[in-house]
Formats: C-alpha cells, sequence, structure tokens
C-alpha cells in the first residue's frame, strides 16, 4: 500500500519521476512494494505499457527492483556516506595504523621515472587523436602478464584498481543485478556496488581466499559477477594457493556465464606466486595497479581481459576522460623497467614486521590473520570498544566495519608504520583491548 503518497503523472517519464520524489522525500522507503503495473494504469487512466517503461526506467536507475511475482519494489538506497569515512583520526602522540598507506621508505623516487617521462614527450608529444595506451608500457605489461600466467587479451589502462572495476561492472551489469564481493573485503568495493545499483553478495573468505562453497552459494542464487583479490587481500592478507585456485577455478567453470574480476592488490609487494582464475569464464577482467608499490598519487592500472569487456570499457572511456595521462604511462613504464622496486626486499620487510606482530599476539592469546600484504586482521568481540581502547592506549587502528558485511567485528592494522621496537607494545594494547568490556560497578 501507498499510504499518503500518490504516484502521478501521465506519460513514463513523468510517472518515473514521482516515484522518484517519494523515493528521494522518504515517502516510499526502501522495501516499500510498488502497486501492480495495472493497478496503476487503471488509476492514472493510462495505458499499462506506460506504466511498464516507467518502471523499466526506474529499474535501469537502480531506484526499484524487480522480484517475479513479489512484484516491483524500491531499492536499499546506495551508501551515501563511504565506508571510508569510518576512520579514526589520530590525534598528536597516537601512532596511525588505520589508513593503509605503504611505508614511504620502500617507495621509489619518482624524480628519475618523471623526469625520463617528460623527456619523451618532448621528442613525442601527448596530443589528441594517439593510442590511448603507450605502445610500450602495453607490451612490457603483457609480457609481464604472459610470465605469470594471465590469459591473452588486449590491455587497457585506468585511473587506479578502483576505476578499472567500475568500469567492468558498468560494462556488464544493470541495476538490480547481485555481485558476489569477499566480506571481509575491500571498502571501496562495498561502497561502489551499492552506489551503482547493484546488489552485494559476501562470500566468506580465509587466509586462501574466498571460499569455494560459499561461491557456489553465491552463484548459484544468481549472482552475475565475482570480484575476486588474487594476492595481499585487503584487510585479511589472503592470497590464492594452487589448490584454491584450482577449486575456484571449478566452481567458476559451473557458471561460465559469470562476469570475473580479479585484482592483484599485491602486485610488486609480495613475492608469493600469481595463481589467476581467469580463462574460465566468458567474460573476465584481470586488474594491476602501481598503487602500492609505486606510489598510490600515481593513478594507473593495467587492465586486461576478453576483448569484449575491454572493447566495452575502452569505448566509454573515450567518452569520458579519454585516457589516462600518457605522461604518468611513461613514468610507470620506466619505474618497472628500472626494477625501481625490489619485490622480495619489500615483501620481506612487510612480511617481517606482519608476522612479528602475528607471533606477538599469538603469545597473548589473541589470534589475528595476516598472509601477506601490509595487513593484519584481527577478530575482536567488541569493535567499537577495541578501537577506543586502542586510541586511549595511543594507536589508531581501522575500523572492521569499513570492511565486512556479515563477517564477525575485527579491527584492521597496517603494519607500515612500525618498527621492531613498535611490536611489543602494540601487541600489549591489542590484547588488553581484544576482548569484551571491563564492566563498571557504579557505587
Amino acid at each position: 500500500m501507498l499510504g499518503e503518497y500518490r504516484i502521478s503523472g501521465r506519460r513514463a517519464a513523468e510517472i518515473a519521476a514521482s516515484v522518484e520524489r517519494g523515493v528521494g522525500s522518504g515517502d516510499l522507503p526502501p522495501g516499500h512494494v510498488l502497486p501492480p503495473m495495472r493497478e496503476l494504469a487503471a488509476r492514472l487512466e493510462v495505458n499499462p505499457n506506460t506504466v511498464a517503461a516507467a518502471y523499466r526506467t526506474l529499474r535501469e536507475r537502480g531506484v526499484i527492483e524487480t522480484a517475479g511475482r513479489r512484484g516491483s519494489r524500491v531499492r536499499p538506497a546506495p551508501a551515501s556516506t563511504s565506508r571510508g569515512s569510518l576512520r579514526i583520526e589520530a590525534p598528536p602522540g597516537v601512532r596511525d595504523l588505520g589508513e593503509g598507506n605503504p611505508d614511504p621508505e620502500l617507495l621509489p623516487d619518482l624524480g628519475p621515472a618523471l623526469a625520463a617521462a617528460a623527456a619523451a614527450d618532448a621528442a613525442d608529444h601527448g596530443l589528441y587523436g594517439q593510442a590511448a595506451v603507450v605502445e610500450e608500457f602495453a607490451a612490457h605489461a603483457r609480457a609481464a602478464l604472459d610470465a605469470d600466467g594471465v590469459p591473452a587479451g588486449p590491455v587497457a589502462v585506468t585511473s587506479g584498481a578502483l576505476d578499472a572495476i567500475e568500469r567492468v561492472l558498468a560494462a556488464h551489469l544493470r541495476p538490480g543485478d547481485a555481485v558476489a564481493v569477499e566480506d571481509p573485503g575491500w571498502g571501496s568495493v562495498l561502497d561502489l556496488v551499492p552506489a551503482l545499483g547493484l546488489r552485494a553478495v559476501p562470500v566468506g573468505v580465509d587466509d586462501f581466499g574466498p571460499l569455494p562453497a560459499e561461491v557456489e552459494r553465491a552463484l548459484r542464487a544468481g549472482a552475475r559477477a565475482l570480484v575476486v583479490t588474487d594476492r595481499a587481500q585487503n584487510p585479511t592478507g589472503a592470497s590464492l594457493d594452487a589448490e584454491r585456485a584450482r577449486e575456484l577455478r571449478a566452481v567458476l567453470g559451473r557458471h561460465p556465464d559469470v562476469l570475473l574480476i580479479e585484482d592483484d592488490h599485491g602486485h610488486a609487494i609480495v613475492d608469493l606466486p600469481l595463481h589467476p582464475l581467469a580463462g574460465v569464464t566468458a567474460h573476465w577482467a584481470f586488474i594491476r595497479s602501481a598503487a602500492k608499490a609505486y606510489g598510490p598519487d600515481l593513478r594507473v592500472a593495467t587492465l586486461t581481459g576478453d576483448a569484449v569487456t575491454v572493447d566495452r570499457v575502452t569505448g566509454r572511456q573515450r567518452l569520458g576522460p579519454g585516457w589516462v595521462s600518457r605522461l604518468l604511462q611513461r613514468a610507470v613504464l620506466h619505474l618497472w623497467t628500472s626494477d625501481a622496486v625490489d619485490t622480495r626486499a619489500v615483501s620481506r620487510s612487510y612480511g617481517d614486521r606482519r608476522d612479528a606482530l602475528i607471533h606477538a599476539l599469538a603469545e597473548r592469546g589473541v589470534s589475528a590473520r595476516g598472509r601477506s600484504g601490509m595487513n593484519v586482521w584481527v577478530p575482536v568481540s567488541d569493535e567499537t570498544g577495541a578501537v577506543a581502547r586502542l586510541l586511549h592506549a595511543g594507536w589508531a587502528a581501522a575500523p572492521g566495519a569499513r570492511f565486512r558485511l556479515e563477517t564477525p567485528q575485527g579491527v584492521r592494522l597496517t603494519v607500515s608504520p612500525l618498527s621492531a621496537a613498535d611490536i611489543g607494545p602494540l601487541a600489549d594494547a591489542v590484547a588488553a583491548a581484544a576482548g569484551p568490556a571491563r564492566p563498571v560497578s557504579y557505587g
């Protein structure tokens, strides 16, 4: 029932606008069932096809969803506040382990790379009409992908991994479609999915990636896409091994129409071997960002995939930003070809800090996860209380709410700022904060 709100309009656009006004004002709240098309058509004295067109427009905009005989209902509102806002500001004197930044000491000097890019541009100015991807960049990226067993496919460049994921999802899915996502997982993806009018289906993760049984369940339930982090998963550090990759490829093989998106989050900071899943489904995308190894301000990610997916992404890209700066592409190319990052050394540096923290926590009776990368995930009984107690002890952690849908509570600690001397005091603070809050009695 519509209560006091009356949908109005004579044309499809007017009817759709009326519903959107009701949704925006809160008179038609999430989950509210809209009247059947013929009933509304009779009420408005219009052709049922007009109402059908209005409902179709609303579905395409992600305002409503249709569930067969259960009718059409208002969709849950997209996240208007990003999970990134669920952060703890570290006041003076508090060590910040919540931002998720790489260790600046492990990032390369960008000066030579930018100078080389500027010199190349001086010889061949970047102008309109040139190829969107620098030829040498594409060749080097493709050779590296070949060496890691990523199936053949054209190379595109996007402004970071999240830009690539958004473009790939938009190229294949429509509002209302379901997307299987890691839980806990990258908060930006958990924000992006509902912002596109899509529905997130959580899939549990252990140290070796998404759990095959939960992926199977999600795909059987109708998820049209799966987003997987291959290495150094944020926030748990999970990385696919050969066995888990075989299991997931078997699941995907039973659902060949599913769109697979892989994010190689640990590229160049993790020396664990890559075990790609691509090649089992008809449509797939594989993404590598320069952010973690070379610097977050280098908004450059390599994207490859099946020809249809890459063509759709680049076609839409041409109608927006056009291309990612060829200067930045040449700078990243110089970083690659000059071996500016020693992956083994970087991986060992993060691994030593990560393993030391996990071991110290275990000695204090606290379990934690962090197989690879720069993050450690610590399950806690009271997330809000744990974050507050850590802050009081001088440590700012990232609340688990930024990264989870249905998984139990936790906090994420980024080891990048830590020294060996920090491990013991931090472990003491986490052990004190991880349990239930002590009851307080008032006399």
